[in-house]
């Protein structure tokens, strides 16, 4: 049987380390929120704009499908600068922290 003082000990370490692991994952849980937001951010602009050279290589560079892709990678854009104050640029494969994006970057050969 235990003696009282070894329970005390083996029942501290448990506490200190059930501690710990809940305090390291409280703290590394916002950072991968954090960056699982610019992931999404990324993956829908670069989503977008796939969908975008799709339609213009199906439809036309005019045509209402690629009206459509271009609504729909300005609201992606739009997204990340609401949200994060920065935006995917596809093109250079690098993140954006002016509102620069050009609305008709696709729109030319």
């Amino acid at each position: 049987m235990m003696g009282k003082s070894k329970f005390s000990t083996v029942s501290a370490s448990l506490l200190s380390g059930a501690v710990l692991t809940a305090a390291l994952l409280f703290t590394a849980v916002p950072r991968l929120h954090a960056e699982d937001r610019y992931d999404r951010c990324q993956r829908r602009v670069a989503h977008a704009e796939h969908d975008l050279h799709r339609a213009i290589e199906r439809h036309g560079r005019h045509s209402a499908q690629a009206d459509h892709e271009r609504r729909e990678l300005h609201q992606a854009r739009e997204r990340c600068w609401r949200e994060r104050h920065r935006w995917w640029d596809e093109h250079e494969h690098r993140w954006r922290t002016e509102r620069d994006w050009d609305e008709h970057d696709h729109d030319r050969d």
